[in-house]
């Protein structure tokens, strides 16, 4: 975790006193363009100025981050000389601005997006702030780009990511719409449900996972269908930090492999992506997870399998299914528009990704992840 994290409702006005502690004098605010359009980066850049130093601009973010877009946002950093450099936004904008303030100080940041190199070292401060309760992204030290060359995404890990403050203020999250919280709000759940099974979990991630899937339940669905809900925005602000802390200590798996190639050949947002493929890969690997598919089941408030635990996983896939439907998100990828001739090379590419399906409490193979795709691109009802 950051070494400072600051929770709370109008945190976000602590800004200024947070720059002041890190003694710097130009400072670059990197956040998107509808965020820009909202007044929300106005009103960042009027609480820079008034801790007295000289803020910039980068917001060039939209839709899902890439490498040309990271490349784009270190070559500013480094024109206007930026000392800190604060995120503010989605998932995106924070992994943009953390990747950033690692690599500004870098000759040829290539090695280091391809995951030739690793980053042992960051010169230029950081603050996060985000807008969405979801990737958990302010807490974690990992960040994922496009590789537009090989149609893929792909993560890159350091702790020279995590930020030197975190800013958590659930009012940030107020405005955003309903199906960017829906999206984001599983991507978060997605992290503590596969950090609670992954190979890597400790007692100590599976507590934070815990906690994240008990305040899930009641937060998602009013965060979603009634946005203004404080108790909502709260609750799911938590769910992204608790489920980030477990995801940046214990990993992800197989949801997140078959995810990444989805975002790199059709720009889906991840959150998407995980959200549709959650049921349908554990429909798979869950047969190996009997023990935390029961304790799972527990924490949903969907009874107590015990007795019958082989019947747990079938309760957490079908709240799984549930849940899309509940919150209007896709059930099929032939609904977003991926191709059924596909589905092979996304079978390979996502077999491919080692290090997350080595997490994964399942020996997946290329035909098996096939099968999945397959599934799921058929949808719930077939």
């Amino acid at each position: 975790m950051p070494g400072n994290v600051r929770f709370g409702m109008d945190t976000f006005y602590s800004l200024p006193d947070e720059i002041n502690k890190l003694n710097v004098k130009k400072v670059v605010i990197i956040s998107d363009k509808g965020l820009e359009r909202e007044g929300l980066v106005q009103r960042a850049l009027e609480l820079v100025e008034s801790s007295g130093v000289e803020p910039d601009v980068f917001s060039d973010i939209e839709g899902e981050p890439t490498f040309s877009l990271v490349k784009k946002a270190v070559a500013y950093v480094k024109q206007v000389e930026g000392e800190l450099v604060i995120g503010i936004g989605g998932g995106s904008a924070l992994d943009v601005a953390k990747a950033t303030a690692a690599l500004v100080d870098k000759e040829d940041i290539n090695p280091y997006l391809s995951g030739v190199s690793s980053i042992e070292s960051r010169s230029v401060k950081c603050i996060l702030l985000p807008t969405t309760s979801g990737t958990g992204s302010e807490v974690t030290m990992n960040a994922i780009f496009g590789d537009e060359e090989k149609e893929l995404k792909r993560g890159i890990v350091s702790k020279y990511l995590l930020p030197d403050v975190a800013i958590i203020d659930p009012a940030l999250t107020l405005s955003c719409p309903p199906r960017v919280t829906a999206a984001s709000g599983v991507d978060a759940f997605t992290h503590a449900i596969e950090s609670y099974v992954a190979s890597k979990a400790t007692p100590l991630t599976r507590m934070y996972a815990e906690k994240a899937m008990k305040l899930f339940v009641p937060s998602i669905t009013k965060a979603v269908h009634n946005g203004k809900d404080l108790e909502g925005r709260i609750g799911m602000s938590w769910v992204s930090v608790l489920a980030g802390v477990s995801l940046a200590n214990a990993g992800v798996g197989a949801v997140h492999a078959l995810a990444y190639p989805l975002g790199g050949r059709y720009q889906i947002e991840h959150g998407v992506a995980n959200a549709l493929l959650m049921p349908y890969v554990f429909k798979v690997t869950g047969v190996t997870c009997t023990k935390e598919m029961v304790e799972v089941a527990r924490y949903l408030n969907l009874g107590d399998y015990t007795d019958r635990p082989h019947q747990a996983l079938q309760a957490v896939v079908g709240y799984l299914f549930d849940l899309l439907k509940t919150l209007e998100l896709p059930i099929s990828l032939c609904e977003l528009g991926v191709r059924e001739e596909d589905l092979p090379t996304l079978a390979k590419q996502s077999s491919q990704i080692d290090r997350l399906l080595s997490n994964t409490p399942y020996q997946l193979t290329e035909s098996k992840i096939l099968e999945i795709y397959q599934h799921a691109w058929k949808g719930v009802e077939a």
